[in-house]
């Protein structure tokens, strides 16, 4: 049984996904996939312009080395001041050699003063965190290098628009963006990690990692409410919530109940 919607799939049949991919794609149908598209990002970047979007999540280093091995080496990474720790360390060891890190700056008192984007409840405020972070670096880095084109890992399994009966679009702001890994399926992206022996961020071992995916801790999804919220940042790394309980109300409230 394949994986579905991204947002209907429980982290639990991620990670069985995981242990079976083998059966699921063997490394024939993936160095043929793996072949057309490299051969379709030389195409669309032919005489062009290119670099391409990384987030350290795991269809951003799958398509990192798709892009490489079509000889696109420029990226870059969105990042703000609410990373995890443990996930910027990651970043830093691991980032492609050709990585620009570009930070947006949302920090604690930004936060403070914006309490709604703290653990979205919805979509729609999980993607403000995209917009005001990965798509104004991706924005910033294009017209900064004169882009033709910016390449990400958007895959439509994961509900991602691409463009319209397309893989690549412009947007209002003039950057144009290129998805090769549209027609990926999840099962693909996991076998290319699986049979390239790919690294991935510690977010895929904490609780729900496959379903959060990398994220600013407080865009921290699928919490149920903010003391959830609270208590899965604690269990990950107490020292993001002991910072947060200087400045933050619903922090500080569940400490306390922690240490009662």
């Amino acid at each position: 049984m394949s994986l579905g919607r991204k947002q209907r799939i429980d982290n639990s049949a991620w990670l069985e996904a995981v242990a079976t991919i083998e059966e699921a794609v063997s490394r024939a149908e993936l160095d043929e996939l793996t072949a057309a598209t490299v051969a379709d990002i030389k195409a669309v970047t032919a005489g062009k312009c290119a670099a391409y979007a990384w987030s350290a999540g795991k269809d951003s280093i799958v398509l990192g080395k798709l892009c490489e091995a079509a000889g696109v080496t420029d990226s870059m990474i969105g990042v703000c001041d609410l990373e995890y720790p443990a996930f910027a360390a990651w970043i830093e060891e691991h980032k492609p050699a050709g990585c620009e890190v570009i930070n947006t700056h949302q920090d604690i008192d930004w936060l403070v003063k914006h309490q709604e984007m703290l653990f979205p409840k919805d979509s729609a405020a999980a993607g403000r965190w995209f917009s005001i972070v990965q798509h104004r670096a991706q924005r910033e880095y294009f017209k900064a290098h004169e882009l033709d084109v910016i390449i990400l890992g958007r895959r439509r399994a994961d509900g991602n628009y691409v463009g319209r009966n397309s893989n690549i679009y412009t947007d209002g702001k003039g950057v144009t963006r290129f998805s090769p890994l549209a027609a990926w399926k999840h099962e693909h992206i996991l076998a290319y990690i699986h049979y390239h022996q790919l690294p991935l961020p510690p977010i895929y071992g904490w609780k729900n990692g496959y379903l959060c995916g990398t994220h600013p801790w407080p865009a921290r999804q699928w919490t149920g409410s903010i003391e959830n919220g609270w208590h899965e940042v604690y269990d990950i790394d107490p020292g993001i919530v002991l910072a947060a309980a200087e400045k933050i109300d619903s922090a500080r409230a569940f400490l306390k109940g922690v240490q009662a």
